[in-house]
Parts: structure tokens; C-alpha cells; sequence
């Protein structure tokens, strides 16, 4: 092998641990190396579980010598978000009050990991109350992006993606309410898919209380990896039931083929706000790649996304007032309820009456999308209008968070109509203020992440991995 085991993905690990040619210890030491070589500028990881990562992949061995079955994941290097229940670690959510709150069980998709043979060797940074698209926060302090100081690595899930496209481990757990995997991953060249609802089992087990309806039907759980078949490996282990989650889907990964070839909506619009040239740049790549994999692309005009995308967000943030805004006012910095008081002016939230009509009115925007993919399987669409924000812009008054929120319509309209996203690489722009990936979204038909991250490999296959010319700059 001729490139050190920190850089295998997780297809290459689990082939080699599988077949017994390098041992999870052996794999699960390197992760934990590169660790302690990177993290200390980057703070990706901000628990350090590389004692019991050790422990548990000697086990790992030793279970595969004596003739134990191996799962997909075996002896794959994750890391886990500080939101998210891992037995006997504390589930802060980057808030110094919960800095002692200690999980009592694993979360389902904690638990789905780790039968699947994963090794955790660490848990990843998110911004207080995970609610930003930065990362950052008192307890824990800042992560920052591999690419640079230029560009900020995204929130809420920006530990995970920085880890991840720094090579500590191959995949990163994250979650995602109006875009907290798919922000991270544009911040930073990786790939992901956000699930559609019910796609993948959610509970904490520390929680005292129920979350909010509209908490419930727009987050859900995922992963960041560097390649799109390490999706297509990893997502099958993770959506596995659990009975803990009652509205969860217990669909295979795999849906039927579809007629070929897969028609494709292709999309620039960004609802007023102006598309940059390494954006649309990024489009026509996205599109030529699609085409030359023998998908049938052609231009549309979507359902409105800015109707569906604000009236989500108003509505989100109108629970959050009435189920979270004590919290936030208690517990969280001045700089996050600074954050707030401009989301509540810029997000006006939905209360009362008005409130409830347009949690109903959900179903209307969901079915004419529902609609619209019968006919187009999947669109591609922008992610954000412009190239990825610098750190802390979302702290610079009314126009930073217009550029950080304002303008990602495209992002937290998913998450209220509960469809799949996937978000990849598809240009590597040279700008002024540095290098940096620009990814472009594919929204797919609901309960078809698979199509979503087929379409994803098809980008990639023509663009490439951007870990490798990140890898080739840092080391």
C-alpha cells in the first residue's frame, strides 16, 4: 500500500480489515495519530476517545480470529457529534450547562454505528444550542476549516466535517435541521445526504421532555464522508430500526431501478439573490457530468422554494421561541442571543393560530414536490448563491445573516418538506481570499437517498475527490 491508513476511506478499511490484511489496530491507531497531529488547529474533535477506540479495536480482531462475522463498518475510524447520546460521554450540544450532562444509552444511530463494526475515536465540535451554520462556542471554542482561516467549516455539524476532510477518521456523524450537514460539507468539499424524514432512527436518551413537532419532522441524522461510496456503504448500516424511534421508516437503501434514462431538473434560480460566476460555474459541471453518466438533464422551473423555504424557517423559529428561547436566554452566550434576535427579525416567527395554519400547510408544499419528482426522479440545484462565508459572518449584523441563512432557501426548504439532499464538490474555485470547494445540492424523490448519492458518485466521478488536492496542500 503505498498511502498511509489515515487516508483509506471507509470502502478500502473495511475491505482490508474484513480480509484480515491490516488489522482495525493498526487502522484505528493511524486515525488516532492523525488526531493528535491535526486537531490541535483545527479543534474538530473536542473528546478524545482514543483509549477506548484502541481497546475496542483489539476486540475487533480478536472477534474476527476466532470466526465472528464481520459488519459493513468493521473497524471503519468515526467521530460523533456532541449532540447526539454515546453512553457515558456527556452530550454538551456546545452549551457550558450541559458540559456534565453524561448519556445514560447510546443514541440510535450511535448504536446502528457501532453494530455495523465501527470504532468512534472521538466526538466533534457544534455551535451552542447546534442552531448556526459556524462552529463555535464557549465550552469548546472554535473549529476552523482545513482549507484555511478564508472560509469558515460551516456549522452546526462543522467539528465533523472538518475532521473527516482532514482525514481523522473516514466518516463523520452529523445531524441536520435546516442544513447542518450539508453546510459543512459545502465548507468544505465533502459529501453528503441529508435523509428524508424517517429515514434514519432518532432519539437521545438523556432528553427530559419531547421535542417540537416541526424539531422532530425537520432534523435528521447522517453522515460526511469523502466519497460518494462510502455513503452507499455506511447509510445502509445507519438506517436500521430501532423501536425507540416510533415514526421511523424501515425502508431497504436500495429502492427499485428506475426508468432510464433518470430524468434530471437542472435549476440556477436563487430567489434574488445574485448567483456567483464559481456557482453557476459549478452548475454546469454538476450538469455535463450528469449527462456524460447518462442522465437525461433538462433546465426546469421548480415549485416555489422561497414560499416552502420561509414559511418552514418562520415556523421552525416560531417553536423555537416558545419551546427554546428560555434556554438560549439562560444558557447560551452573548453572541448566540445576538444570532437570535436577528433570526427573529430577519425569520419573523409564526405564533399562535398562525403558527398551527402553517405547520398545516407543510403537506401543500411537500405534495407539489412530491408531484414535480414523479416526473424529475432528481434536481440539481444551487446550495448557496455565493462561495462559502468567512468565519463569524453570521455575527456581522443584518447582512451577515442574510448571506449566512437568507440566502440558503435551498437548504432549510428540504428539511421542512422532509425530502432528501444530497450535497458534493463539484469545483475547486481559486478566489481572492484562497482556494476553496464549491458544492452544488441534488434534492431527490422521497425514500430515495440512493438515487441522491448515485448522482453524487456521477459529480465525483468527474470532479474528483477534493481531499486529494486538500491533502496535497496541508500534508
Amino acid at each position: 500500500m503505498t498511502k498511509p491508513l489515515w487516508q483509506l476511506d471507509a470502502v478500502e478499511i473495511s475491505t482490508l480489515t474484513k480480509s484480515a490484511e491490516t488489522s482495525v489496530a493498526d487502522v484505528t491507531a493511524a486515525a488516532i495519530a492523525r488526531m493528535h497531529d491535526r486537531n490541535p488547529t483545527l479543534n474538530a474533535v473536542v473528546e478524545d476517545l482514543g483509549e477506548e477506540a484502541m481497546q475496542r479495536a483489539r476486540a475487533l480482531d480478536d472477534d474476527l480470529a476466532s470466526g465472528k462475522p464481520a459488519g459493513p463498518l468493521h473497524g471503519v475510524p468515526v467521530t460523533i457529534k456532541v449532540n447526539v447520546d454515546q453512553k457515558g460521554h456527556a452530550t454538551t450540544n456546545g452549551v457550558t450547562a450541559l458540559a456534565n450532562a453524561i448519556a445514560p444509552d447510546d443514541a440510535p444511530i450511535v448504536r446502528n454505528l457501532l453494530a455495523a463494526g465501527a470504532v468512534v475515536i472521538g466526538r466533534t465540535n457544534t455551535p451552542e444550542f447546534s442552531f448556526r451554520a459556524e462552529t463555535d462556542n464557549a465550552l469548546h471554542g472554535r473549529t476552523r476549516n482545513p482549507w484555511g482561516d478564508h472560509v469558515s467549516p460551516g456549522g452546526s455539524s462543522g467539528g465533523a466535517g472538518s475532521a473527516v476532510m482532514a482525514g481523522i477518521g473516514a466518516l463523520g456523524h452529523g445531524n441536520d435541521i435546516g442544513g447542518s450537514l450539508r453546510f459543512p460539507a459545502a465548507a468544505q468539499g465533502a459529501v453528503t445526504v441529508k435523509p428524508g424524514l424517517g429515514r434514519v432512527p432518532a432519539w437521545n436518551p438523556s432528553q427530559t421532555k419531547e421535542r417540537g413537532m416541526l424539531a422532530q419532522s425537520m432534523s435528521v441524522q447522517g453522515l460526511i464522508a469523502r466519497s460518494a461510496a462510502d455513503l452507499h456503504l455506511s447509510m445502509p448500516a445507519v438506517i436500521a430500526p430501532d423501536p425507540r424511534d416510533p415514526f421511523h421508516v424501515p425502508l431497504p437503501w436500495r429502492g427499485d431501478a428506475p426508468d432510464t434514462p433518470v430524468r434530471v431538473g437542472f435549476t440556477r434560480e436563487t430567489y434574488g439573490f445574485d448567483l456567483h460566476p464559481e456557482v453557476s460555474r459549478a452548475l454546469d459541471m454538476a450538469r455535463d457530468a450528469m449527462r456524460d453518466a447518462g442522465y437525461e438533464v433538462e433546465e426546469i422551473t421548480p415549485p416555489d422554494i422561497r414560499e416552502a423555504g420561509l414559511a418552514g424557517y418562520r415556523a421552525l423559529l416560531g417553536e423555537v421561541k416558545a419551546l427554546m428561547a428560555p434556554d438560549i436566554q439562560a444558557h447560551g452566550s452573548p453572541t448566540i442571543q445576538t444570532i437570535f434576535e436577528q433570526y427573529f427579525e430577519q425569520f419573523p416567527p409564526y405564533e399562535g393560530d398562525e403558527l398551527l395554519q402553517m405547520m398545516a400547510q407543510r403537506s401543500h408544499y411537500a405534495r407539489e414536490w412530491s408531484l414535480f419528482l414523479e416526473r424529475y426522479p432528481l434536481v440539481i440545484t444551487p446550495f448557496l448563491p455565493q462561495p462559502f462565508f468567512a468565519p463569524d459572518r453570521d455575527t456581522e449584523g443584518s447582512e451577515g445573516v442574510r448571506e449566512v441563512l437568507g440566502a440558503a432557501l435551498w437548504s432549510y426548504a428540504m428539511n421542512f418538506m422532509g425530502l432528501p439532499a444530497g450535497s458534493v464538490p463539484a469545483h475547486l474555485a481559486e478566489l481572492p481570499q484562497g482556494m476553496q470547494p464549491i458544492n452544488i445540492q441534488i434534492v431527490g424523490r422521497r425514500w430515495r437517498e440512493d438515487l441522491v448519492v448515485d448522482a453524487c458518485a456521477a459529480i465525483e466521478e468527474r470532479v474528483g475527490r477534493m481531499c486529494d488536492p486538500l491533502w496535497a496542500r496541508i500534508g
